[in-house]
């Protein structure tokens, strides 16, 4: 009876927040064209990038609005799980609202000093970490899947949590960079999330996710090629670390970095392509991060795009299956 009342009340949220992502994008696109704020594209970039200037960016405002309103109509608000969500949704929005901020003011992309940004994120991802393991009852358990086997990491899963929640914050933000790129990847990885809410019994996190990929699927109907709004770090930021929430909220931190292993791969081609070329001076893509490297092979736009959602739709059925053996 229980989980099933959940489902219906995510059922709920999923369409609450689907219509008001429909309604409020689009006036959102029109006041953001009036009130000039639009993307600033990187002279650095792809070439072919430059037309998206302009580009109404920062939608995530109208994408968390949405999520938030929906779970306080749908979720149980004395949930620590939906608490912790929704801190984690404001929290890492302003730090990307302020950075969308700065780069619409400044131009070219110039949001926060990489430093900065990095610390604001670390220390929200800290303390997010944190609650975590006080309303997880101290649980330091770490899943191996297959095995069937748990790793107790002691303290170190604090560390490991905020790892986990400062890394995905960061993955899907450097994931977000075509029309539509980060959205499908996300609703994936979301589903697969929604699974282990449903398992592990962990039903009023579901309402929130549920709200979450409602807003998803009405914002991707304007950012699909060719896209007339960006979510921004406002939107890309709290997506990331809610995800990485979510799955410290389950305890399947393993299986979740297969079903998100593309925003794993985007952000390693990163970490490799900066550590080439200081320790070589050579690069090892002509881009990064990586679906930039397969559009300066020529590889058109929409193309890059939809393979790198079949392979997350690959990867999120391979994390379900592993779940099925182990």
């Amino acid at each position: 009876m229980f989980m099933s009342d959940v489902i219906l009340r995510v059922f709920f949220a999923m369409v609450f927040a689907l219509a008001f992502g429909f309604i409020f994008i689009h006036y959102f696109i029109l006041l953001a064209r009036k009130m000039g704020l639009g993307q600033s594209v990187r002279l650095d970039g792809p070439k072919r990038h430059l037309p998206k200037e302009g580009i109404p960016t920062a939608a995530g405002l109208v994408i968390w609005s949405g999520v938030i309103l929906s779970a306080c109509l749908w979720a149980n608000l004395k949930d620590t799980f939906v608490q912790i969500a929704l801190w984690v949704i404001l929290s890492f929005g302003c730090i990307g609202f302020v950075d969308d901020v700065l780069k619409i003011k400044r131009g070219e992309g110039r949001g926060f000093s990489i430093r900065n940004k990095l610390l604001l994120q670390g220390v929200v991802a800290l303390a997010t970490a944190g609650w975590i393991y006080i309303a997880t009852n101290g649980s330091s358990n770490l899943h191996i899947p297959v095995a069937g086997c748990d790793l107790d990491l002691g303290l170190f899963y604090i560390l490991f949590a905020a790892a986990v929640i400062f890394f995905f914050s960061n993955a899907v933000n450097l994931t977000d960079g075509l029309d539509g790129m980060v959205t499908v990847p996300s609703l994936c990885t979301m589903l697969v999330l929604l699974l282990f809410c449903y398992i592990g019994q962990v039903g009023e996190l579901m309402v929130v996710l549920g709200a979450a990929s409602g807003s998803l699927i009405a914002f991707l109907w304007y950012n699909c090629y060719p896209a007339r709004v960006f979510m921004g770090d406002t939107g890309s930021l709290p997506l990331g670390a809610l995800l990485g929430m979510s799955a410290l909220a389950v305890k399947q931190e393993i299986l979740f970095f297969i079903a998100g292993g593309l925003f794993i791969l985007e952000a390693l081609s990163v970490f490799l392509q900066i550590f080439s070329f200081r320790l070589r001076e050579k690069r090892i893509f002509k881009m990064a991060p990586l679906h930039h490297h397969y559009e300066l092979k020529g590889w058109p736009e929409p193309m890059v795009v939809v393979k790198f959602w079949i392979i997350s739709i690959i990867l999120a059925a391979v994390s379900v299956g592993v779940l099925r053996i182990g």
